[in-house]
């Protein structure tokens, strides 16, 4: 049977940028030391603090995320492949397989974007958090960019890092992810995921119809990947409040629940139906899938 986790991040990608890289640290702080030296803002020269506004920074996110959705696509496709061979990969090991491939496929395609940008690194992050604090100067442009990868992040790695900034815990913020975590049955994940994937799926044509009303064609490349983006924001961010306030349930709950009970055969077949039928509605409605 096709791994659930391979099966919702299929979903999550396919509805779904701060960089992989920096996201991991925060789970790596203590242990390790970046090999990318940090330049303090006020060191950066007044030309370079210039060239990058916040309109620049989210379409390189933009860009990123568009191109990581492809990996992680292409990666829930092979080890759906592999699975299907008869192969059994555990789900603790498959979480870890897909976050080391999903680094490594970062690390060349960030590189490669930010070489075309003729944008440092360094530069790149320190102006991408100081617009990530300055929500309300750049209408949350930044904000939106940088979570929107994050949540990509997380429905591969399982590493909880949405909202998270170098200087959170000092500006005294909470993470919603803090204190007991709820544990779901079989049962609750079921339900939880039928109300997830249909507030993802109405949410999609819903955004799919007004592009059709303004006369854009979801064929065009272009319009495509304007929708991939604002789909990809708007539907998780609706799909994962309703899971709270409808059913007091978490994303990292939600996550928990997929690696414990991923193989238990009425919870993979009832998400792999859920897929199923998601992929059917939106083709119905006219959106392509990638």
């Amino acid at each position: 049977m096709p791994s659930t986790t391979a099966t919702t991040i299929t979903a999550v990608a396919a509805t779904a940028a701060l960089l992989a890289y920096t996201a991991a640290r925060k789970a790596t702080t203590n242990n390790s030391t970046s090999t990318t030296a940090l330049t303090e803002i006020d060191d950066l020269s007044d030309s370079e603090n210039d060239l990058l506004t916040p309109e620049i920074v989210t379409s390189l996110f933009d860009k990123l995320f568009l191109q990581m959705q492809q990996v992680v696509l292409q990666l829930s496709q092979q080890v759906q492949q592999i699975q299907m061979s008869g192969q059994v990969i555990p789900e603790k090991q498959l979480r870890s397989l897909l976050k080391s491939e999903f680094d490594r496929a970062l690390l060349q395609l960030q590189a490669q974007v930010l070489e075309e940008a003729d944008v440092d690194y360094d530069c790149f992050e320190e102006a991408t958090w100081e617009f990530y604090k300055d929500d309300g100067g750049n209408n949350g442009k930044v904000k939106r960019a940088v979570e929107r990868f994050q949540a990509l992040y997380e429905s591969v790695s399982g590493v909880d890092c949405k909202g998270w900034y170098p200087d959170k815990e000092k500006d005294g913020s909470t993470d919603d992810n803090d204190g007991e975590m709820k544990e779901l049955s079989p049962e609750e994940l079921v339900e939880a995921a039928a109300l997830y994937f249909d507030k993802i799926t109405e949410t999609m044509i819903s955004i799919a119809n007004n592009y059709k009303s303004r006369g854009q064609d979801l064929k065009d490349p272009q319009t495509s990947q304007q929708y991939q983006i604002e789909a990809s924001t708007d539907a998780n961010e609706i799909a994962e409040k309703a899971l709270l306030e409808g059913k007091g349930i978490k994303m990292s709950e939600f996550r928990a629940a997929i690696d414990k009970y991923g193989k238990v055969p009425s919870v993979g077949q009832a998400l792999q139906m859920m897929q199923l039928k998601q992929q059917q509605e939106l083709m119905a409605a006219g959106i392509p899938m990638m």
